[in-house]
């Protein structure tokens, strides 16, 4: 999850960012400030993740605003004045948005937040000593806790992921690399740039395809060689 503020004095803009987020699930917008005044005072009281800041707002500039955090979360620059860019990414922004920008190029910004934290935020592993071994997934707008015994595959399919068990299929917008990362390696194994699969649940592997239940599964030239080993077939 990414906890996001949006500063800017037109309200358009808020608007236009709003709606590009409430296509990503995994943006929860927390306030929205008109200048830097309204996002200091929200600042001092609450934790984020992210700022869309505006540069050219009354009283004090976006810049301005920006190098009197001492810690600032991530920021990606929203504005009509490409002028700034260099004096934005001097100051650490992830990203410089031209005024007007479009959803795809949104997006790339987000992607380049994600790739800026340290650790998957939108997949979180728990353990429980009385329950399964779980993942909270982030799908259809909600939470959904899926015990990893009872998942049979993952499969990424552009910017989704099929995560597949043996009573549903949950769409998230998380990425299969990150599943691959959070996931045991002793029991889920990655066999395709496209898929990840449970040792518990593979019927039978034949040439280059793997039986999951009902389902085939193509084996990726690359990933054969470790399949092997882990399987020791």
């Amino acid at each position: 999850m990414i906890r996001f503020i949006i500063i800017d004095d037109e309200p358009i803009a808020h608007k236009i960012i709003e709606s590009f987020a409430k296509d990503l699930p995994h943006l929860h917008l927390q306030a929205n400030c008109h200048n830097a005044m309204e996002a200091m005072e929200y600042l001092q009281a609450n934790d984020i993740d992210l700022m869309f800041l505006d540069i050219n707002m009354p009283k004090m500039k976006g810049l301005d605003f920006l190098k009197l955090l001492k810690n600032p979360p991530s920021v990606i620059i929203t504005t009509a004045y490409e002028e700034f860019a260099l004096e934005g990414y001097e100051l650490n922004v992830i990203d410089y948005l031209l005024k007007p920008f479009s959803f795809e190029r949104f997006t790339q910004a987000i992607y380049r937040v994600q790739q800026s934290k340290p650790k998957v935020e939108t997949v979180v592993k728990t353990i429980s000593k009385e329950e399964p071994e779980s993942i909270f997934i982030k799908g259809d707008k909600r939470h959904i806790q899926v015990a990893l015994n009872e998942i049979t595959c993952i499969e990424s399919i552009g910017s989704y992921c099929k995560v597949i068990t043996k009573e549903e299929t949950i769409i998230t917008h998380e990425k299969i690399s990150n599943f691959e990362k959070i996931l045991d390696s002793n029991n889920f194994i990655r066999v395709h740039k496209s898929f990840i699969v449970s040792k518990r649940y593979i019927k039978s592997i034949e040439g280059n395809r793997i039986l999951i239940l009902d389902k085939h599964i193509p084996i990726g030239q690359t990933y054969k060689l470790n399949l092997k080993k882990v399987l020791k077939y």
